[in-house]
C-alpha cells in the first residue's frame, strides 16, 4: 500500500527540527499565524506556497513527495484502472 503524503505534517516536522515556530513561518510568507496553522492541518497545500516554504526553510518538500511517488512506481503500489 502506498504511503500517505501529509505535507502539512512534513512542514511542521521540519519547523520543529529547525526550532522555528509557525508564527515565524507565517511572518516569512506574509500570512496570519492562525491561517497558516489551519493550512498546515491539511494534507495538501497550494504548490506555490509549498515552493515558498521550501525556499524559506531550505528544505525540498517536492523531493519528499517525488520520493514517495517513485517508491509507489517501483513497487507498483497504485495500479491503473483497466
Amino acid at each position: 500500500m502506498s504511503e500517505n503524503i501529509h505535507i502539512g505534517n512534513s512542514i511542521k516536522q521540519e519547523l520543529k527540527r529547525q526550532e522555528r515556530s509557525i508564527a515565524w513561518l507565517a511572518r516569512q510568507v506574509y500570512c496570519d499565524r492562525s491561517n497558516l496553522s489551519r493550512l498546515l492541518q491539511n494534507q495538501y497545500i497550494d504548490m506555490d506556497l509549498l515552493r515558498r516554504i521550501s525556499t524559506i526553510l531550505n528544505h525540498n518538500f517536492f523531493k519528499e513527495i517525488a520520493d514517495i511517488v517513485q517508491h509507489d512506481i517501483d513497487n507498483k503500489n497504485i495500479k491503473p484502472e483497466e
